[in-house]
């Protein structure tokens, strides 16, 4: 009888062993599959922009550009609006008033994109308003350009504003976001900064960001 007790003593216990052993593995496979989330969350997190550090670096950026270009553009004369370097190979090269159109023409356009909006009408494909003639009514197009630009960098992260391919850019529709429209119209500003200061430079005007 004390063996057969015995036999039931041993027997309770071992049971006891293998229940908690399977409460340890199920443990250990709810600690496991936990990690696994809070790793994927961590990596999913990392890879997300953050909107409005993005928003504020971007707006940084506009500042600094609009301020060079329009300083640029209103340091020219308004009489050499019409300037178009001949010597050497610039034939058939943009006026300098011209080049301020193209470039606001497509900070319109990329702006128009990264809100979602149809092509500016009046774009001519990137030539800007026929109507746009005077130094006074180039500036004022410029200013506006900006100002759309400034739109287009205020919806980043908003995901109730659609955002649309364009014809000018490289991006393909599946490519296109807010931001890298944004990028690209900033990058093409400064291209045309570089030829803007050539043209000064060539009427004897210094730009303002080369004064002393």
């Amino acid at each position: 009888m004390r063996i057969h007790w015995g036999l039931m003593l041993l027997l309770c216990l071992a049971r006891g062993i293998v229940a908690h052993a399977r409460v340890d593995e199920s443990a250990l496979t709810l600690m496991a599959e936990q990690a696994a989330t809070a790793t994927r969350e961590q990596s999913t997190n990392a890879a997300t922009l953050d909107a409005e550090r993005e928003k504020h670096a971007l707006q940084i950026f506009l500042k600094l550009v609009a301020k060079e270009i329009v300083s640029a553009a209103e340091a020219m004369p308004a009489d050499k609006y019409g300037f178009a370097p001949s010597d050497g190979e610039f034939k058939g090269v943009r006026s300098f008033g011209r080049q301020v159109k193209h470039l606001s023409a497509t900070n319109h356009i990329l702006a128009a994109s990264a809100l979602g909006e149809d092509p500016p009408r009046d774009a001519g494909d990137e030539m800007g308003p026929e109507t746009v003639r005077t130094k006074a009514e180039i500036l004022d197009y410029l200013n506006s350009s900006f100002a759309h630009l400034e739109k287009a960098i205020d919806a980043i992260g908003n995901k109730n504003i659609p955002v649309k391919s364009s014809p000018i850019s490289p991006l393909k529709a599946t490519e296109a976001t807010r931001l890298a429209l944004v990028v690209e119209s900033l990058v093409h500003c400064f291209d045309h900064y570089g030829q803007m200061v050539e043209y000064l430079r060539m009427n004897g005007v210094v730009p303002l960001g080369s004064r002393p």
